[in-house]
């Protein structure tokens, strides 16, 4: 089986649209198709801050469905997944342009998405091993040493990075570059944190372009290690593209 690695999307529906056509993805019945042997995987972070986050989750809900794709949350699915289930978040950095899209279904329809999501959410894997044991997908990275782990360090390293405890002027959490000190033989492919181009670092592979902040929407093929990218129709937000350290 061949990947097709997709970044963050955020809500930008226009843009994964057309990423799908540039990797040669046919559209049928709503649906994009390969005519080779090629399976999409979504790296999280669906939804927040774009223009169409309920269409992209519906989606992808409808491809993981008809076994067309595989997916693994990132730290806004998470959220909104707690929100969801009625914990008391915070509904902003992002969540409020999914709130005002789901606040503007009739009930029905709400619930409908509301379901669908966290059916995606229960059922994804918190990352992903492929190819053997070659590829790993983790929507902000991983340990060599929490590859084939489960538990809440896991998961607050693979939601949110190798987090310092302190946080950033604009209230996101200041990060390690973990990256840096990778050591291990499997490609990890992930994004989570805003780059310029996709960032190639001792095997791993950041391919979160930023699309929802005005630069691109990146793809990586997998086992080719080829990155698509297609610009994106958002203002450009300079101050996101921060360095790691």
């Amino acid at each position: 089986m061949k990947y097709d690695v997709i970044g963050d999307i955020h809500g930008c529906w226009d843009e994964y649209y057309e990423l799908t056509m540039k990797l040669g993805y046919i559209w049928k019945n709503e649906m994009p198709v390969h005519d080779e042997d090629r399976k999409l995987v979504f790296v999280g972070d669906l939804t927040d801050r774009g223009p169409c986050s309920i269409k992209v989750m519906e989606h992808v809900y409808q491809l993981f469905k008809a076994d067309q794709a595989l997916y693994v949350p990132g730290n806004h699915c998470n959220k909104l997944y707690r929100y969801f289930l009625g914990r008391n978040v915070k509904i902003t950095h992002g969540l409020e342009t999914t709130v005002a899209e789901l606040n503007e279904l009739p009930p029905s329809e709400f619930n409908q998405v509301k379901n669908h999501f966290m059916e995606l959410y229960e059922s994804s894997p918190l990352y992903l091993v492929l190819d053997h044991g070659q590829l790993v997908i983790a929507h902000a990275g991983i340990r060599e040493d929490y590859i084939g782990k489960t538990g809440k360090k896991v998961e607050t390293f693979v939601l949110y990075g190798d987090i310092t405890g302190k946080t950033n002027p604009d209230g996101t959490p200041v990060r390690r570059d973990w990256a840096s000190h990778y050591s291990g033989n499997a490609c990890i492919i992930y994004g989570h944190t805003p780059v310029l181009e996709p960032r190639e670092v001792n095997g791993t592979i950041n391919i979160d372009t930023g699309c929802v902040f005005g630069n691109r929407l990146t793809a990586l093929r997998h086992p080719e290690k080829q990155t698509v990218s297609v610009p994106s129709t958002m203002p450009f937000v300079e101050e996101k593209f921060r360095s790691f350290l």
